[in-house]
């Protein structure tokens, strides 16, 4: 049921987003991507998917702390693709400091990109879900979306807000076919991750393993980071008719974390 419908997925250059773009052009969707790319580049790696998975796909590396450019971004997706049928607001920055001290500027640009850009999207988004009868919103949130931790006002502000807006989404389209929920992830094995790792060996003079071990299971019971395909896994499930009774609900996949 899903091959021929398009996808479109911020952040899908790298980690979580480019796992989930694999996963979904497995099963026949087409897809926008979008990320910190060169136009060159992006392009590149679209016509890298069109040529691997036999779909149709597109790049945009639209600034989401832009409203115009997020407006341009969907307005060409629609205009090439003719609906939107699946959205994955996946794109976030992180910046960790003490709030007495926390930099205006990163709060903005945390706000703008982790939070606003997600409103802006679905709102483009639902008139073809709506005219479709039939939608699938994907917001991934965090662990922090349902927690908090120090030094992280901001990205905790945004991911609580997100998991907010992905519930009233879900309330106002509950009897037109479209599902809104929130992912919450909590530890994922991605290269920005693993670089953090090494620093922390490096300083705790301790092997990369230990290092890992620590940093894990300091806020999860289950001692391993997920693998970013796990979470295109389950976004698939969650696009599947199997899970169109689940709506508005924030779904953690963080280890036991938040069971504490």
């Amino acid at each position: 049921m899903l091959k021929g419908k398009t996808a479109l997925i911020t952040g899908s250059t790298s980690g979580i987003g480019l796992a989930t773009a694999h996963v979904l052009a497995e099963q026949g969707i087409n897809l926008v991507l979008h990320g910190l790319m060169n136009d060159d580049e992006g392009y590149a790696l679209a016509e890298e998917f069109a040529t691997k998975y036999n779909v149709k796909a597109l790049f945009d590396g639209a600034n989401l702390m832009e409203t115009q450019a997020i407006s341009d971004l969907m307005d060409k997706a629609l205009e090439t693709m003719g609906s939107i049928d699946i959205l994955v607001n996946n794109a976030g920055i992180q910046h960790t400091e003490s709030i007495d001290t926390f930099p205006e500027n990163k709060w903005n640009a945390i706000i703008a990109i982790n939070l606003t850009a997600a409103f802006h999207t679905i709102q483009k988004s639902l008139p073809s879900m709506k005219a479709n009868g039939w939608g699938r919103i994907i917001n991934i949130a965090s662990v922090h979306g349902l927690v908090a931790s120090l030094n992280k006002c901001a990205y905790v502000t945004a991911k609580h807000g997100l998991i907010g807006l992905t519930k009233v989404v879900a309330l106002e389209c509950a009897e037109q076919g479209i599902t809104a929920n929130s992912i919450c992830p909590g530890w994922v094995d991605t290269p920005l991750i693993n670089n953090q790792i090494r620093d922390i060996a490096e300083q705790k003079n301790v092997s990369f393993e230990q290092a890992k071990y620590n940093l894990v299971t300091a806020k999860q019971p289950l001692p391993e980071m997920m693998n970013p395909s796990q979470i295109g896994e389950f976004i698939l499930f969650l696009c599947s008719d199997s899970a169109r009774s689940i709506t508005g609900a924030s779904l953690p996949m963080d280890g036991a974390w938040t069971a504490q």
